[in-house]
């Protein structure tokens, strides 16, 4: 039988031109140019999970996968020099090949880094903490066209960040986001968000997320209902019955997808990926 490795691949995209992470026929997807890609590398079939799928228009500085392939398809890649050594050749051929079929120099996916790992790592299930960004500007900053692709601009009205900043307080903690997301069979709507904080500069407004999770949508409605907020289209104590009383009625709006970008993702050492593994798959409950 042959010998098996897991890849722990690093990932970066810009969002724009594919239509979110997951490999759908006939479109242009993150997964479905890196598996193709990887495929041709590796002369092997190649599947990967990823940490968190990401939806069309959203941007990852730090994704993380992984996929599980023949030692042999490695080792053929290069012929001299280490498993480091094979693991930097394929990462430059694979980025080679996924630069063709983008209209941005240099390519919009890269494989940042790629490391053997043991197969008690799951990019998805060992993961403790992950982090986004959503970038956005109003009338105090100005529209920006060279941030067309990675901001969203909410017209010329000011945003209130003092009262969105009240309002983000309310979301922290373990609670139920029905209201936040959008749901999928079979799946808990219970998140714990570690934190929310908006942080005015010149440019433009930042809003940074951090949870154990993320539902689908789930940062986006955030942003959404934080921006109806800072423009005072609602109060705050909407924020606290969108948390009181999960529910799709009423249910907060999305923001654009092209302000979203994935910035990082925390794993425990290694040996606790299984211990994480057993952990995350529960079905979590809330007590009230």
């Amino acid at each position: 039988m042959a010998t098996v490795v897991r890849l722990r691949l690093t990932i970066a995209y810009l969002g724009t031109a594919f239509h979110g992470w997951a490999a759908q026929p006939g479109l242009r997807t993150v997964q479905g140019e890196l598996e193709t890609a990887l495929t041709t590398v590796l002369r092997h079939p190649v599947a990967l999970t990823v940490a968190g799928r990401t939806d069309a228009g959203v941007h990852a500085r730090h994704q993380v996968a992984h996929c599980d392939i023949p030692a042999d398809a490695l080792a053929q890649i290069t012929r001299a020099g280490g498993p480091s050594d094979a693991l930097v050749s394929l990462c430059r051929r694979v980025n080679a090949l996924t630069a063709r079929t983008a209209d941005v120099p240099g390519g919009d996916v890269v494989i940042r880094s790629a490391q053997i790992v043991d197969q008690t790592f799951d990019a998805r299930f060992c993961a403790l903490t992950r982090h986004y960004a959503y970038q956005l500007s109003d009338g105090s900053t100005g529209y920006n066209p060279l941030q067309a692709h990675t901001v969203w601009w909410t017209g010329d009205r000011v945003l209130e960040v003092n009262a969105m900043e009240e309002a983000a307080n309310v979301l922290v903690g373990e609670h139920d986001f029905l209201s936040f997301c959008k749901p999928r069979e079979g799946a808990t709507t219970i998140r714990t968000l570690h934190k929310v904080e908006i942080a005015r500069d010149n440019d433009h407004i930042r809003i940074a997320l951090s949870a154990d999770a993320f539902c689908h949508s789930m940062v986006r409605s955030i942003v959404g209902a934080l921006v109806d907020i800072g423009l005072r289209r609602k109060k705050q104590d909407w924020m606290e019955r969108l948390v009181a009383e999960p529910s799709r009625i009423g249910a907060a709006p999305v923001a654009p997808a092209h302000g979203l970008t994935l910035i990082g993702i925390d794993y425990p050492p290694p040996a606790d990926w299984k211990r994480q593994q057993q952990k995350t798959r529960r079905l979590r409950t809330l007590d009230r």
